[in-house]
């Protein structure tokens, strides 16, 4: 029984050790280099973050069809592989679990794959929140 207890911690506590939660600044200065990507400023781009999946790279969003993850909230539908949908396009070629994790370089390739390919209005929340009054996503230590 002893050993139970420090065994449920680390399987509580391991999820958590993964996930990373971006500040608006962090994420300007790891998304910099795709400023101006296919049209679309910085702001716009960390403004749709933040309304896709709150700079969680954890997020997960489970639709009727398919289910969308990480940062940019990338869905197994059409762009990464996952058991839920075996029959996925994989666009991106990729497993859709490495976009749960922190290190989002494989994430920024697939999402500039979607931005090629469908625009920054395959994120939703970009049309409708982050299209006016983007200074408030500005990180003035850039």
């Amino acid at each position: 029984m002893r050993f139970f207890v420090p065994l449920f911690l680390v399987g509580i506590l391991f999820p958590a050790i993964l996930a990373k939660q971006f500040t608006k600044c962090e994420l300007s200065q790891l998304l910099k280099d795709i400023d101006g990507y296919g049209g679309i400023a910085l702001p716009e781009l960390i403004c749709t973050m933040f309304h896709t999946s709150g700079y969680d790279t954890q997020a997960i969003v489970e639709n009727n069809e398919s289910t969308e993850y990480g940062l940019f909230q990338i869905s197994n539908k059409l762009w990464c592989k996952s058991s839920q949908v075996p029959h996925s396009r994989n666009i991106c070629d990729i497993s859709c679990d490495k976009f749960l994790d922190d290190d989002i370089t494989d994430d920024i390739m697939c999402a500039k794959k979607i931005l090629d390919i469908k625009g920054i209005d395959y994120w939703l929340a970009h049309k409708a929140l982050c299209t006016e009054k983007l200074e408030q996503w500005l990180c003035e230590k850039l």
